[in-house]
């Protein structure tokens, strides 16, 4: 398997887990849908450049914890982009505590959560958000976490 996972900060967080483990996490979600090749981009970023990306492409006035911008290119092209995930370290920081998980878990959620809208997974509907959230628990847990989804729910 080839994976290429590069992450840009661009945040004054001191908490923002290493890029081995960030690569861990992302693997995780690429293998668990059997990806042989993928290029994954990572921008970390704070409240205010989340807030305008947010409000930009989502219409939404406030920060999020993480968005994903599927690459559009063609599959002949034959060029393994998967696409860009942008989260904001300190929206995390705040979801990890005020849900009371340790912030590891949590990137490790939001990124796996990321990972899988770039392949496609959604949850606007019921349907689609029980199966992608019923994935992102396995894949979760597979990586020593507890279950994300105990009373808690991404936007």
């Amino acid at each position: 398997m080839n994976y290429q996972i590069d992450i840009e900060i661009n945040s004054k967080s001191t908490l923002i887990p290493s890029q081995e483990k960030c690569e861990s996490w992302i693997t995780a979600a690429l293998k668990n849908q059997q990806l042989n090749n993928a290029e994954v981009s990572i921008y970390v970023v704070d409240e205010d450049e989340s807030q305008e990306l947010n409000s930009q492409y989502r219409g939404k006035e406030k920060p999020t914890n993480i968005l994903s911008f599927p690459a559009d290119i063609p599959k002949e092209v034959g060029v393994p982009l998967l696409g860009d995930l942008v989260i904001c370290a300190p929206v995390v920081e705040q979801e990890a505590q005020e849900q009371q998980k340790s912030l590891d878990a949590h990137w490790a959620h939001m990124l796996v959560h990321g990972s899988l809208h770039l392949l496609g997974f959604d949850h606007i509907d019921d349907s689609d958000a029980e199966e992608m959230e019923a994935l992102e628990t396995s894949i979760v847990i597979s990586l020593g976490f507890p279950a994300p989804y105990q009373n808690t729910h991404t936007e």
